[in-house]
């Protein structure tokens, strides 16, 4: 009974799934308040299951240590990002969703994840250490892999973009892959930090590992089931509305960023900011590696090109967030002002999405 009161949002959530397949096409039709009303439950219940999903997966990472920690907790914030994604993307056609999600996602891991951490741990500690090595890493490896999969297909003509497309697939997995061998063996004490995971998991140090491997999987087939039901009710509420396009982009970052902000947060008031480096800038990496090269071959498979080139407002806020986070992550310390920056940057971005120019 403890264990399934525990799991209440994963199971609220199958109530919600076949109250909202019985009552979509309802919804759609009459609109306004029931339309939005039971757009946000449902909404509410995806971020309910992607807390579950982030918190067995952090029962994981304590059992299995770091580097595999931050490994296992990115992976399952990108899992569900990249499930609601292929159901949007089934849904009426938003060539730019895959773009505009993966640009989200970073300017709510580094700007927002980042900022507020530092803040938070900057008011509380004064200044707080990480590992410069792993900063450094991931910020070499993140300017590559935006600017081959976002950056240059600006370039690409369309008659050649299923070629480019193949080998940005090819040369991203080569980078993941070579990227985990080397922050699981080679360089593994770049990454390696106590994380005070325990304290969280002692509850059920004792249950199975397959429990949790069993939890996590059934929660991302019901983020998968929801998202069918999600996608139908945003197209019909934006359809014909002056809300920003780029809203579902925001709300798929949002929900996978959402159990991060709390982890990161959490780790930045006992003074762990090497915990925050990693998940924002992993969880970062891991969105640019692993969702592109899916997108990218949904692309190839259907024969349409997915619009990845970044537009001019994006790339200034890459660029922008790339110079500001290599000036603060140099020096192995962070403090309350570098956070401010980063929050600076991430409330420019929500401005500039409520204006509709993102």
């Amino acid at each position: 009974m403890k264990y399934l009161k525990s799991e209440l949002p994963i199971l609220l959530s199958i109530i919600v799934a076949v109250l909202g397949s019985a009552l979509e096409h309802q919804a759609i039709e009459s609109g306004g308040m029931l339309l939005w009303g039971s757009l946000l439950v449902i909404l509410a219940s995806i971020i309910g299951v992607a807390f579950r999903i982030s918190h067995h997966a952090e029962v994981m990472a304590m059992r299995l240590g770091e580097p595999y920690g931050t490994l296992i907790l990115t992976l399952a914030a990108v899992s569900v990002e990249v499930v609601i994604l292929i159901v949007l993307l089934h849904g009426e056609p938003n060539p730019t969703l895959a773009r505009d999600t993966v640009f989200s996602a970073i300017m709510f891991d580094i700007n927002g994840i980042l900022g507020l951490a530092a803040i938070v741990a900057g008011l509380k500690h004064g200044s707080a250490k990480y590992n410069l090595d792993s900063a450094n890493s991931y910020i070499a490896m993140l300017l590559v892999a935006i600017g081959v999969g976002m950056f240059v297909p600006d370039f690409v003509p369309d008659e050649k973009w299923k070629i480019y497309s193949a080998f940005s697939v090819g040369v991203m997995s080569v980078m993941y892959f070579a990227f985990l061998r080397l922050q699981t063996v080679e360089h593994r004490k770049f990454f390696e930090y106590s994380d005070g995971i325990e304290e969280e998991a002692h509850d059920q140090m004792h249950s199975p590992n397959s429990l949790h491997i069993i939890a996590m999987l059934f929660a991302i087939v019901m983020v998968g089931l929801l998202s069918e039901i999600l996608s139908a009710l945003l197209n019909a509420g934006l359809r014909g509305s002056s809300l920003p396009k780029a809203i579902p982009a925001v709300l798929v970052a949002l929900i996978s960023a959402s159990p991060e902000i709390l982890t990161a947060l959490r780790a930045a008031q006992k003074d762990r900011m090497q915990t925050t480096v990693n998940i924002a800038l992993g969880a970062s990496l891991a969105t640019v590696l692993l969702t592109l090269p899916v997108i990218e071959a949904l692309a190839l498979f259907s024969g349409e090109r997915i619009e990845m080139a970044l537009t001019p407002i994006q790339a200034g806020m890459l660029l922008l967030t790339f110079l500001t986070v290599m000036n603060n992550l140099h020096d192995g310390e962070t403090n309350a002002i570098e956070g401010v920056s980063h929050f600076a940057l991430f409330a420019a971005f929500i401005a500039l999405v409520s204006m509709g120019l993102v």
